[in-house]
């Protein structure tokens, strides 16, 4: 089995324009995702971690050009295929094996499809099952703890932790082997948090999923994930094995970051 990374973004620029201002919301970063592995990506608000995300699944597109200050391309390698320049139909294998589930399943739903229609409309897509459509999507229902009966209800009739359940099952259907999580449980109510969060993990455990988990809440990345990415000011300032990182953060900022949320770390020295 090869080595190299499921996913890896290189030398990743992106610049925004604020109130005539250039702000670098991603300033020459390069992450690597092996297969299989539950990464997380923390910092404050503000500090590039959505848009990373959305980067790596070419949701939100590179600078273009040598923009980096070493003066190099931004590269996305996607199971060993350079994915940096492809459009239309070369997309397509990409947007089946990198799935993402977004922070507001209010928002991220349409309100006029059916669940079954949600969940089915990324095997619409990609033209899979067409012959046992409905009962893939069953199936799929069940493994994220959703009831049959929701089949033809809409999203307004289903709780918030069963919207996102949706949201995950919508991701799966298209059998991906990166989901990017884009701070999933945020808008939940505490007592459902942990539901969905133990559902991801036996998901990824189960289905050999690499995550990328993108959140604020510390407490829920280190029980998530196996290394986790510190980004700060469009920077990743430090990278570590998860317990080794909150044992023993070596950055400032890393310090400061666990300092501020108690119970998650002990106290650091600064």
């Amino acid at each position: 089995m090869s080595n190299a990374p499921l996913l890896a973004g290189t030398h990743l620029v992106r610049t925004f324009v604020d109130r005539g201002a250039s702000v670098r919301a991603v300033d020459d970063v390069s992450i690597a995702i092996a297969r299989g592995e539950r990464v997380g990506l923390v910092g404050e608000s503000g500090s590039g971690k959505s848009t990373l995300g959305r980067l790596l699944l070419r949701l939100t597109e590179p600078d273009r050009g040598k923009t980096n200050p070493a003066g190099r391309f931004s590269r996305l390698v996607h199971d060993g295929v350079d994915v940096t320049g492809l459009r239309g139909r070369a997309l397509l294998p990409f947007r089946r094996a990198c799935q993402v589930v977004f922070q507001d399943p209010a928002s991220a739903l349409n309100p006029l499809l059916t669940i079954h229609d949600i969940v089915a409309e990324g095997l619409v897509v990609h033209a899979l099952h067409a012959a046992d459509r409905r009962a893939r999507v069953v199936a799929l229902l069940e493994e994220v703890g959703l009831d049959v009966g929701v089949l033809d209800r809409r999203p307004h009739e289903l709780s918030g932790g069963q919207k996102q359940r949706v949201g995950i099952a919508r991701a799966l259907a298209v059998e991906p082997s990166f989901v990017l999580l884009d701070e999933p449980v945020s808008a939940l109510d505490v007592s459902v948090q942990a539901q969905i969060i133990n559902l991801l993990s036996s998901l990824s455990t189960s289905r050999g999923l690499a995550m990328l988990f993108v959140s604020h809440d510390l407490h829920i990345v280190r029980h998530l994930c196996e290394r986790v990415c510190v980004m700060h000011r469009g920077h990743i300032v430090e990278e570590a094995a998860t317990e080794t990182l909150f044992s023993a953060p070596q950055h400032p900022y890393t310090q400061s970051l666990l300092n501020a949320v108690p119970g998650v770390h002990r106290r650091v020295r600064t």
